[in-house]
């Protein structure tokens, strides 16, 4: 049986609820702790409300040319925390900004 949004969603909120970890609450019910992490990220992420994103909030994007014996990466992204991301394309900013979104929230 595949489960859906609903089905998610009912016991994301049962854990706000209950106010409960997520793991014990994973647990009790025999779900699969990293899918019912993966639907609360989806979830905050679908709620979060968008909004423009001002310059500032912008971090410096240094390009560089690729190294001997590497694939050719078309966009190199390093993040403020020092992860490097090589994509073989310039992402939306829609994805940008979740991107963002994430990092911030990850501190």
């Amino acid at each position: 049986m595949k489960k859906d949004w609903a089905f998610w969603t009912a016991h994301i909120a049962a854990i706000k609820e209950e106010g409960i970890a997520t793991s014990a609450y994973a647990k009790r019910h025999e779900l699969v702790l990293k899918s019912l992490y993966y639907w609360q990220r989806k979830v905050r992420l679908v709620a979060a409300p968008t909004k423009l994103i001002s310059p500032k909030a912008f971090v410096a994007l240094w390009v560089s040319e690729p190294v001997a014996g590497s694939a050719s990466m078309a966009c190199v992204l390093v993040l403020a925390c020092g992860m490097r991301l090589e994509l073989p394309a310039l992402p939306s900013p829609t994805w940008l900004a979740a991107l963002s979104r994430s990092a911030q929230e990850a501190r």
